[in-house]
Parts: structure tokens; sequence; C-alpha cells
């Protein structure tokens, strides 16, 4: 009985230890994607506390200027934190340009913003798909062409 437990305990371990590696090995080899989808959701945050902060304390949005200036603010907020946490901790570019590597990223943030609100238009308004579900899909089309427009175009290796 006692050595069927050492073996139990021997085959965790390995398991244990066999789980640790291959763990590792493809969190190094996806760090990249992992550490760009983890930025994103900080990055929402960043988007949705500007946003209350704005309405909650300064802007009211019940009124529709004010409504689009908190939109609009949280946005930059939102793209301008992503710009540098993706600049320093996704892509770790070492660019020295980087008033034009920023806006780079801001226009194909802008490109992006314009391509989802043509596709959401699209979407609910000619195929008649319920926009929630179609916020979903947009944004997951859109999460990957901002990381494939960031990889290959703002944070490219010379």
């Amino acid at each position: 009985m006692v050595s069927i437990l050492q073996e139990l305990k021997d085959i965790e371990i390995y398991l244990f230890l066999l789980y640790n590696f291959y763990m590792k090995e493809l969190i190094k080899k996806n760090r990249e994607i992992i550490m760009y989808l983890i930025i994103g959701g900080l990055t929402t945050l960043v988007s949705l506390g500007s946003y209350y902060l704005l309405t909650l304390k300064l802007l009211d949005p019940n009124k529709s200027i004010e409504l689009a200036i908190a939109n609009i603010i949280s946005w930059i907020c939102a793209v301008t934190f992503a710009y540098f946490t993706n600049r320093i901790f996704v892509f770790k570019s070492k660019n020295k340009e980087m008033l034009k590597e920023g806006i780079k990223f801001y226009l194909s943030r802008v490109s992006t913003l314009l391509l989802e609100v043509l596709c959401m238009f699209l979407l609910v308004n000619l195929l008649n798909i319920n926009d929630k579900i179609s916020k979903i899909i947009v944004q997951i089309l859109i999460t990957i062409g901002n990381y494939i427009i960031s990889k290959f175009y703002v944070f490219k290796s010379k």
C-alpha cells in the first residue's frame, strides 16, 4: 500500500513538472499574443474608467455633445495607454522615432474604428443581425486586425 502511494506521489510530481514545462514553453512561445490580450483588457479598463469618471464628475451623458466629448476623451485615453503599453511590454519597440511611430499607431486605430463602425452598420442595419452578437464578432475581428497592423506596420522591426 505504501509503495502504491509513493508511486502515485511520483506520478503526481512527474505530471506537475511536465505540466509546468509545457505551460512555460507555451507561454514563452505565445508571450507577445498573451501580453497583447492582457494589455487589451487593461486598455478597456482605461477606456471605461475614464468614461465613467468623466460622466460621473464632469460631463452629462444625457446631453448629446457632452456624451460625444466623454466618448472621444475616453477613446484618446485608451489609445494613448495602448500605444505606450504595446510599445514597451508587447512589441518592445526600440524605435527612436516615437512621434512617427505614435502617429502610425493613432492613424491605424482611427482606421480600425471607422472599419468597426462600417461593420456594425452592415451587420446590424443591412443584415439584421442582433447588435450584441454583431459587436462581439466585430470586436474580435478588430482586435485581430489591430494586432496585425501593430505587429507588421506600427512596431515592425527594421
